[in-house]
């Protein structure tokens, strides 16, 4: 890992889907930082990425064919892995041959969540990271959420300093369904909306829980118990809606994924005392738009958050008309109404400073609050809720068989 401080971190994007153009935006907000690079397989949507780039003035962005043309470029300093789940190993394989080989000066890299679609693909991409001797950043971006941030500083100094650390932690995140053909399908993503969503929910409360300063791993995870139900899009006429917007692969009539997820987390701090995370995701929530809702609760104390709980608000009436869009909040549902608007999503969502705290890190040669680590982590939570509702039973941990488990909405042969 470099130990050199650096003017400015140089940033190859891999993917240009919806992620990476949240990204990119957020990093208008984001000092020192040059945007130089996007490898994705399309040349269409490169282009439409480095033309972006260029409106925002991010930097002197190049489109690469491939991916190791972008990896062996002199101006590439860290990569940013934004691609689809399937993608992701392959893409950390390629970076690990390259900078072993001496082919690439690259000598960081961030990834989105989750890190993996199984725990045997995760220590695979935490071994890959750390073999390559790169610093690694694990994109979890709930985690650095300007509510998350402010609420856990002031819960912490001012309550849990005086009555007594936070035991219980609820996370849910719910809207209507997602962008992309592959978030739909089992094997490709890895799961449904437990493993699309519910990474944001588990991590953001064991950060919350976690201590300031103190390790992540300070708290173990002592069980897992999960319950997934089809509670939508696998109703006919909603299967055959998602048929006609995304194709023949999409196929809910006879091979779904979750569109609901919930879980317990059962944890210990550091002085063996018990503390619980309750965690609820959803496709199938209809409102105005994307909804997450937080709470961190302690002896003397309670913390709240609802983005949906807006402080700007627009009514428009019947008689105002237009084409349909996200310009208000993400996964809008309605252009009409009273509307809440999230004035800064990319702030308030926590993705500026996440890539603020990433970009500083790399820059500095210093560990990130997020590593691969802790997307392992996660993911082992995740497969560890899978199996439970698999099962109907709780899964207790150390779990070493979830090493190679499968969710089964994943299994090629499901």
């Amino acid at each position: 890992m470099t130990k050199q401080t650096r003017q400015r971190l140089r940033i190859g994007f891999v993917g240009t889907g919806f992620i990476a153009h949240f990204h990119l935006k957020s990093m208008v907000g984001v000092r020192n930082v040059d945007v130089t690079g996007v490898y994705s397989r399309s040349a269409d949507n490169r282009q439409r990425f480095v033309d972006a780039v260029t409106e925002l003035g991010m930097g002197d962005c190049r489109s690469y064919e491939t991916l190791e043309a972008m990896l062996q470029a002199d101006d590439i300093d860290a990569i940013w892995v934004l691609s689809p789940n399937h993608t992701r190993l392959d893409i950390m394989r390629t970076i690990h041959a390259e900078v072993k080989a001496g082919r690439s000066k690259v000598f960081a890299i961030a990834c989105e969540k989750p890190l993996a679609r199984t725990v045997s693909e995760a220590r695979e991409m935490l071994h890959l990271a750390e073999d390559a001797g790169l610093n690694h950043g694990y994109l979890e971006n709930q985690v650095f959420a300007t509510p998350v941030l402010r609420g856990k500083e002031i819960v912490w100094r001012r309550a849990a300093s005086t009555t007594g650390r936070p035991y219980l932690a609820r996370a849910a995140e719910e809207h209507s369904g997602p962008h992309e053909p592959w978030f739909w399908q089992g094997d490709k993503q890895g799961g449904g909306v437990l493993s699309d969503m519910m990474c944001h929910s588990v991590e953001v409360a064991r950060h919350l829980l976690t201590a300031p300063g103190a390790a992540r791993n300070s708290l173990k995870v002592k069980s897992v118990n999960g319950t997934v139900a089809n509670l939508k899009w696998t109703r006919p006429a909603y299967a055959d809606q998602l048929r006609e917007r995304f194709g023949k692969e999409v196929d809910y009539r006879n091979r779904p994924s979750e569109d609901f997820a919930r879980g317990v987390v059962a944890l210990e701090d550091e002085d063996g005392n018990e503390l619980m995370i309750e965690a609820t995701t959803s496709w199938a929530y209809v409102g105005a738009g994307l909804r997450i809702q937080l709470e961190l609760l302690g002896p003397e104390y309670a913390m709240e958050f609802n983005s949906l709980a807006t402080g700007l608000k627009i009514f428009m009436s019947r008689a105002v008309t237009g084409d349909e869009g996200e310009d208000l909040v993400e996964k809008q549902n309605a252009e009409q109404g009273l509307m809440p608007v999230l004035e800064d999503e990319a702030g308030v969502y926590g993705y500026t400073d996440e890539n603020r705290h990433m970009v500083e890190c790399f820059r500095k040669g210093e560990t990130p609050l997020e590593t691969f680590h802790d997307g392992l982590a996660v993911v082992e939570i995740l497969m560890g809720l899978y199996r439970s509702a698999e099962t109907g039973e709780t899964v207790r941990f150390p779990a070493p068989e979830l090493e190679d488990y499968v969710p089964v909405v994943a299994r090629k042969s499901a």
